[in-house]
Formats: structure tokens, C-alpha cells, sequence
């Protein structure tokens, strides 16, 4: 005789973000910032948790981690004088008892600190990208990379404009001129001043130099990625690295498009088709572990011999990728839902 057959459990999903005690206690999906994110994921099938984190009750949350299915993570590489330290050694080991856990910590170390700009430099995206592991490399190989025009210089690991530099020779003096991406007017220094201010980048990392855009004004594109089909895109103007007092003026919010947007189809090929399966060979990335949303910040190149714009990656976001355009959340969920092959 045929037995009833019993629905299958719903998958679990923890969605992680950082907190104090109170957050923890308060949150739910209705009032989390991931709302739409929580909604996606039920549409799908997915049963998604809260899961705010601190290090003052990490066991706790370790618990809580091991109870689900997989865990989505939205923390900073730097945050409130933070870091993911023990954050990333608590998600390796619940990733490693059988949790997926997107971004996992090797993958961010792979395609989410600036050295990926280093290690893609030969891609279709790339620049005349030098990587310095010590300050002393640096001291002797960043000056005759400066006779060729303004560079940028980046920390390995950061966020919100933290490490990021543009720095260019003066021509009438040994002065260098350098400008914070996090500040509104120019200093000027000596090479040493400089490179002391950049000590405390190679006490756990590198650091990365790149050619300056000049293009930089007409703004920065956004390619918002779940896994590795697009999930929308996100153009504005910044004030970061300018100049110009008139550009400045002219900053503005990031304007979020779905992935339809017919101004990006080409950047959005190139992305699906070549980069990201580029990406993932050249960082030995499975494609079932690329993040669940990450980002990828191109500034505009030379317009090549056809007219169009080339586009130079400025740095991959996998940490804590947060707004994203309104057709994200169903995009993470698919995602998941793959993932997890439901």
C-alpha cells in the first residue's frame, strides 16, 4: 500500500550582520535591513534567520550557525575599529561541520581584498597594476611609476574609501602631492612622510598601485553580481580621488538600474561571459562558491577604436554588499535556492 509521502524540510538560511545585544534580541526579519532579502528567500523556500553577531557572545551565535543550512554574511573587513578576525575563524569552522556559508573567508581572501587587482591584472579588465609586500619595495619602485603619471594607492583590506590614495609628483619640486580618498583637498609630503603614513597597511598585508583614471569624473559603475549571472547595477558620481572642485560639486548618490539596463548590456556580457569565468580560474573559485552578492567597481578607461568605453576594475566588494538595486534580493535567492538545490 502506498504511505502518505511527507514533505520535504524547508532549507534554513541564517542571515548575519553585526550587533550588540539588543540588536540581537530586537531583530527580525520584518525590521532587519535585509527585509526584502528575508522576503526573497521565503518566496523561494527558503526559511531565513537572523543572526546578529559580536564578539562578546560569539558562542552563542556559533549555536545558532550550526542549527541551519547555510549562512549569508553582511559584515565590514573594518568596522567601528573591528575587524573579522574571530568572525572569519567561527564561519571557517561552521563552514567546515557542513554549513554553506557565503562569503566564505578563503573566498574573500581570494576575489575581496585588493590584491585581486594584482593577480587579475592580465585580464580583459586589468591595468599596469604593481603589488609592493613591503614598504621598502615600495619606497624604491613607486617613484619612477610616478613619472608616468598620477597613481592610486590601496591597502589591501578596507572599505569605505579607508587606505585608498592618489598620489602624484609635482614638477618643480620632490614634494609628492597625495589626497586621502576619505578627504576633500590635496597635502603635499615628502615620499617619507608618505610611506610612513602607509606603514601600518603592510603590518598584515600589501599594498596595491594602479594608474589613475583620468575619466574618474564621469563616474563609477557598479556591476552587482549573484554568483556569477548579474543582479543589477549602480552608476554614480564621487567626490573620492577628485580634484576639481567643479567635479565635486557634481557628486551624487549611486542611481540603482536592474540588469536590464540597456547603457550596461556590454559591461553586463563581459561580466557573465569572460570575466567572471576568468575570475574564477585564474583564483581557483568554484562556481558554486562564488558569493551570493558581491560587486565589482569599474571606472571608465580609454573609449576604444569603435567608440565604446573600456572599463578598468577598481575593486571587487564580497564582505558586507549593502544597498544593491531592488532586483537583488530575488537574484540572492535563486541563488541560494541552487545552492542549496532546491
Amino acid at each position: 500500500m502506498d504511505t502518505e509521502r511527507q514533505p520535504s524540510r524547508r532549507p534554513t538560511i541564517a542571515i548575519l550582520s553585526r550587533g550588540d545585544a539588543t540588536v540581537r534580541r530586537d531583530t527580525t526579519p520584518q525590521n532587519s535591513r535585509f527585509v526584502r532579502v528575508f522576503e526573497a528567500l521565503a518566496a523561494a523556500g527558503v526559511e531565513a534567520r537572523p543572526a546578529i553577531y559580536d564578539e562578546s557572545f560569539a558562542e552563542e551565535v556559533r549555536g545558532q550557525l550550526l542549527a541551519v543550512d547555510g549562512v549569508l554574511v553582511w559584515v565590514n573587513p573594518i568596522q567601528d575599529g573591528r575587524n573579522r578576525v574571530s568572525l572569519d575563524a567561527l564561519l571557517r569552522d561552521v563552514a567546515a561541520r557542513g554549513a554553506w556559508v557565503s562569503a566564505h573567508p578563503d573566498v574573500i581572501l581570494k576575489m575581496g581584498t585588493k590584491e585581486v587587482l594584482y593577480r587579475t591584472r592580465s585580464m580583459g579588465w586589468g591595468s599596469d597594476t604593481a603589488l609592493y609586500q613591503t614598504a621598502e619595495a615600495m619606497r624604491t619602485e613607486l617613484p619612477p611609476r610616478l613619472a608616468t603619471g598620477p597613481r592610486v594607492i590601496k591597502r589591501n583590506r578596507g572599505n569605505g574609501g579607508q587606505g585608498v590614495w592618489k598620489v602624484e609628483r609635482l614638477p618643480t619640486s620632490p614634494m609628492i602631492r597625495v589626497l586621502d580618498a576619505t578627504k576633500d583637498a590635496p597635502e603635499e609630503l615628502t615620499l617619507d612622510d608618505f610611506l610612513r603614513r602607509c606603514a601600518e597597511y603592510f603590518e598584515n598585508g600589501s599594498v596595491i598601485d594602479q594608474p589613475f583614471q583620468p575619466r574618474l569624473t564621469e563616474g563609477v559603475v557598479r556591476c552587482y553580481m549573484a554568483g556569477d549571472r548579474c543582479a543589477g547595477f549602480g552608476h554614480h558620481k564621487v567626490k573620492a580621488l577628485v580634484d576639481s572642485p567643479a567635479a565635486r560639486s557634481e557628486a551624487g548618490p549611486r542611481l540603482y538600474t536592474s540588469n536590464a539596463d540597456p547603457r550596461f548590456q556590454r559591461l553586463r556580457r563581459l561580466m557573465e561571459n569572460e570575466w567572471t569565468p576568468q575570475l574564477t580560474s585564474l583564483l581557483d573559485i568554484a562556481r558554486g562558491d562564488l558569493p551570493a552578492i558581491w560587486d565589482a567597481d569599474f571606472l571608465l578607461g580609454p573609449i576604444q577604436a569603435d567608440g565604446s568605453d573600456s572599463y578598468v576594475l577598481g575593486e571587487i566588494n564580497v564582505s558586507s554588499v549593502h544597498p544593491y538595486p531592488d532586483e537583488a534580493p530575488a537574484e540572492i535567492a535563486r541563488r541560494v535556492a541552487d545552492r542549496l538545490q532546491l
